[in-house]
């Protein structure tokens, strides 16, 4: 069996369906879905998409990117504080560490949050571990 890759607590990644060449991502193995910050969220139900808006660079509200995937589902997801909303989710490629895959993402607000996005374990599940010590052992995606 091919040992794994080891992640630190925060690291780049990319949304390259969503034209995202780089976003910092907080890897919680505490939380179970991965999370993505978007406002003014909308859905069109009768072609199945959503539209959001994202600020894909930490503290830096004036770069904004308009987004469009297909509604994947509807869940209720809890977050850390204990309080239930129902997302939108999708389904988009995520690259880390040279590898690229697909993941489920639900949108939320997460402007009060350090992080614009949360890789939970679902998403890394039997590809990465998780050394809590270090930060972008990844480096930068290309």
């Amino acid at each position: 069996m091919k040992p794994l890759a080891i992640l630190g607590w925060r690291e780049w990644v990319s949304l390259p369906d969503l034209e995202i060449e780089r976003i910092k991502c907080k890897i919680d193995t505490g939380a179970r879905t991965s999370a993505l910050h978007a406002f003014y969220i909308e859905a069109d139900n009768n072609k199945n998409l959503v539209t959001f808006d994202i600020h894909p660079l930490q503290q830096r509200n004036d770069i904004q990117r308009h987004c469009v995937a297909p509604i994947h589902d509807r869940r209720i997801v809890t977050d850390s504080g204990g309080h239930r909303e129902k997302r939108y989710v999708i389904e988009t490629t995520i690259v880390l560490n040279n590898t690229s895959w697909p993941i489920e993402l639900t949108l939320t607000d997460r402007d009060t949050m350090r992080f614009p996005m949360l890789l939970g374990r679902t998403a890394i599940n039997k590809r990465f571990m998780v050394n809590p010590a270090a930060s972008y052992l990844a480096g930068k995606p290309v």
